[in-house]
C-alpha cells in the first residue's frame, strides 16, 4: 500500500551538517503530517520536528535555529536539515507520517531509523 524509506544519517563532526530523508511511495494523494524523533541509547524518545499539510512547523527548543523540516510533495518526502551539530544530537532519528491515501483513507506509519553520530 505504501512503503515509507528512511535515509541519511552518518558520522559528522561537530559544527557539521546532515539531511535526513523520509521518502513515501504507493497510493498517496497527500501528506497530513510527519513527525522526527529521536532516541539515544538509554534515553527517552524525544520529539525533534514537526511539520503539518499546511506547512506549520514545530521545533524542540534543543534544535531551533539549527534543524528545519521540509516537505516535497511532488516525491513524497520529507526531509530533515540539520545544521551546526552538537554532539548531544548524536542518536537514532525516526520519521513518523501520516498519509491521505487516494481511497480517502489515511495510512499511517514510521521510517526504519537512521544512525546519526557527532563527534566533538
Amino acid at each position: 500500500q505504501v512503503q515509507l524509506v528512511e535515509s541519511g544519517g552518518g558520522s559528522v563532526q561537530a559544527g557539521g551538517s546532515l539531511r535526513l530523508s523520509c521518502a513515501a511511495s504507493g497510493r498517496i494523494l497527500g501528506l497530513n503530517t510527519v513527525d522526527w524523533h529521536r532516541q539515544a541509547p538509554g534515553q527517552q524518545r524525544e520529539l525533534v520536528a514537526a511539520i503539518t499539510r499546511d506547512g506549520t512547523t514545530n521545533y524542540a527548543d534543543s534544535v531551533k535555529g539549527r534543524f528545519t523540516v521540509s516537505v516535497d510533495n511532488a516525491k513524497n518526502t520529507v526531509y530533515l536539515q540539520m545544521n551546526s551539530l552538537k554532539p548531544e544530537d548524536t542518536s537514532i532519528y525516526y520519521c513518523s507520517t501520516e498519509f491521505l491515501l487516494d481511497d480517502g483513507s489515511t495510512w499511517f506509519g514510521g521510517g526504519q531509523g537512521t544512525w546519526v553520530t557527532v563527534s566533538s
